[in-house]
């Protein structure tokens, strides 16, 4: 007899689900859409979401048991599929669907190319007839400086409409143009036909740098210096300094025929953040930053096509670019280039930089991601009403009967099973107290959580202790993160100077693991008399909250501002034991190197900054150890067999 295993029960009937593309739509018991996805086999892509319930990701479980129904639309083609996909997702704004934060409107320069005397503003509005757009650019006096330098070379109007059409009904120049600002046909200088031509070549620079400029102006100011016209000399000279000016502000990162978009991507279990480059020329034009948040696990693949969808989806035809530069391949990027082909009414292709430039931009646009991903995650826990909703948040989702305002978070952090140490990092108040970080050395142990275990129960000693001892040296490997750290025999940390008091008493012990960290910090708790402390864990994979002797974890919205709070606890955590176990590694092996007579303490450091790494050291010969200046072939010799016993 085969035991039926549980799903939802609105699971449609086998052979309902057609195997044609087609979009897809969750819906709760209110006829809310709670997600929306696409598929090239909609049969098999829905029958992932109705496998037995255990066996799906905790926050799609999540998803398809707060659904009560499930639809679908078939279209002719994949390519169809992206469009509606991306129609629905706008419309309905899916919960569980990735969410864009932060996503503010960016300044632009236009060029109103369909007046009758075009003339440049800085505008956020993309919805001008005509026009052409520059950017986006990240600050609004970015684009007025790149103005004020580009009218001194192609002086075109500035003024606005109701000026224009003062100044050409009286005869009289703008006030702009009086002062030297607009040099549209209303200062009375060109002529409507002389001024197009200055809009086409303002447009044609700004479009690619174009190098004619540059050569022509430097045949003008040659030609009026030979002919001692030093005046129109000076004219030229002042225009080239200004477009290498705007040039200099966007340096070619590539080569000078390229048009492209590249997206730097950074992400963790519960947000995302993209650099969108718009590189024009060669150059970079304009950086769009967003963040994203996410609900459901996806990949890196998904969470790029989502990226190119939304950066799209709206475009005009003439802001899609030939190339789409991605750090990964979405898994329809042939329909995702068809669609966009469709959109641009040209080819476009979609490619991952993997070497050369591109690359080395990508790692650009990556890095600036990452450091935007840190900072929007310390924003979120540094405000005050984000964190007292998250102090909030853990107190219902933790059922304690406080809100934690003292928050300890340990880390376990080793190196193959050796060089085996702990951290502790304390929130206040939702924010990071740097001064109370302690680190601590296990000496012994069998596994990660028999090292959480001891360190929790030297931890948890101390709040037993009277107060006036608070303040003496911590028994064996207590250190603070500026002290000074001397090994000994025993690989004990202890240190040379008095800490602040220990013996505060945490609301919340938050530990880096799931089920069997939890369990081991509960059996310290247990053992020291101190289950009145709450506790949970934080697992890497899911972000699961996990409780002790409860079989199932607590599963916190993604947008939760009670997860961030524990995330940033736990990415802390982790930090500060990865710090402290490299020194102790580096300071491990400068001791034992130490030991070889006439090997000072500045050739130890040439010894590891040439090789650099002590596994690179212990592989080199005598004779490759002995190239380093200063160290002849007895001592090479004796390095080497200091280190290979």
């Amino acid at each position: 007899m085969v035991r039926s295993v549980p799903t939802v029960s609105y699971k449609p009937r086998p052979g309902e689900i057609p195997t044609n593309p087609g979009v897809y739509r969750f819906r709760d018991g209110s006829g809310r859409v709670l997600y929306v996805g696409k598929a090239k086999n909609l049969r098999a892509r829905l029958s992932n979401y109705f496998a037995p319930l255990h066996t799906l990701h905790e926050r799609t479980r999540r998803m398809v048991t707060t659904a009560a129904s499930v639809e679908w639309t078939v279209v002719a083609t994949d390519v169809d599929s992206l469009q509606l996909e991306y129609q629905w997702i706008k419309e309905f704004d899916p919960p569980f669907n990735v969410r864009y934060r932060d996503d503010k409107s960016y300044p632009f320069m236009a060029i109103t190319l369909a007046d009758e005397a075009p003339r440049v503003i800085v505008t956020r509005n993309r919805r001008i007839a005509g026009a052409k757009y520059f950017g986006p650019y990240p600050k609004v006096w970015a684009v007025h400086d790149t103005i004020d330098l580009m009218i001194k070379v192609f002086p075109i109007r500035t003024c606005s409409d109701a000026s224009y059409k003062k100044a050409m009904a009286s005869g009289r120049p703008c006030f702009p143009g009086q002062i030297g600002r607009c040099g549209g046909p209303c200062s009375m200088k060109v002529t409507i036909e002389e001024h197009r031509a200055m809009v086409d070549d303002f447009v044609a620079f700004m479009a690619g740098g174009d190098q004619r400029f540059t050569r022509e102006l430097s045949a003008r100011m040659r030609e009026s210096a030979a002919a001692m016209d030093y005046e129109a000399a000076a004219v030229y000279r002042d225009k080239l300094q200004a477009i290498d000016a705007v040039l200099n502000k966007s340096a070619l990162v590539l080569a000078p025929d390229t048009d492209a978009d590249l997206f730097g991507i950074a992400e963790d279990e519960l947000a995302a953040t993209v650099q969108h480059f718009v590189i024009r020329g060669g150059r970079v034009r304009g950086v769009r930053a967003t963040t994203i948040e996410k609900e459901l696990d996806i990949s890196g693949g998904d969470l790029v096509d989502q990226v190119v969808q939304r950066a799209y989806g709206n475009a005009s035809s003439v802001d899609i670019p030939r190339q789409v530069l991605v750090p990964s391949m979405p898994d329809d990027a042939v329909e995702l280039e068809a669609w966009l082909r469709e959109r641009r009414g040209k080819s476009v292709t979609i490619q991952v930089a993997q070497r050369g430039r591109k690359a080395e931009l990508m790692k650009t646009a990556k890095l600036n991601a990452q450091q935007a991903l840190m900072l929007h995650k310390t924003r979120r826990t540094s405000d005050y009403v984000a964190r007292s909703q998250a102090l909030t948040d853990l107190q219902e989702a933790l059922d304690l009967a406080e809100a934690p305002l003292r928050i300890e978070c340990f880390d376990v952090s080793h190196l193959g099973g050796t060089n085996v140490v702990a951290s502790m990092v304390v929130f206040e108040d939702g924010l990071p107290r740097k001064d109370q970080y302690r680190s601590f050395g296990v000496a012994e142990t069998t596994d990660d959580t028999d090292s959480l275990y001891q360190v929790l129960t030297r931890r948890l000693a101390y709040l037993d202790r009277p107060e006036e001892n608070d303040a003496t040296e911590l028994a064996a490997s207590v250190v603070s993160p500026d002290a000074e750290i001397v090994t000994d025999p025993d690989a004990e940390v202890v240190t040379s100077r008095k800490r602040p008091r220990f013996a505060y008493r945490p609301q919340l012990l938050v530990v880096d693991g799931g089920k069997p960290q939890v369990e081991a910090a509960a059996r310290a708790l247990r053992d020291a008399g101190h289950e009145e402390i709450a506790l949970c864990g934080i697992a890497k994979r899911l972000e699961e909250v996990w409780l002790p002797g409860e079989e199932y974890p607590v599963i916190l919205p993604r947008t939760s501002e009670a997860l961030y709070l524990l995330q940033r606890l736990r990415d802390e955590a982790h930090r500060f034991a990865i710090s402290h176990q490299r020194k102790r590694r580096r300071r491990d092996i400068q001791s034992v190197l130490a030991e070889v007579p006439g090997l000072g303490e500045a050739r130890i450091k040439s010894l590891l900054r040439h090789f650099g790494s002590v596994a690179a050291l212990k592989r080199a010969t005598p004779d490759e150890i002995a190239q380093l200046p200063g160290v002849g072939p007895k001592l090479a010799a004796a390095i080497h067999l200091h280190l290979t016993g």
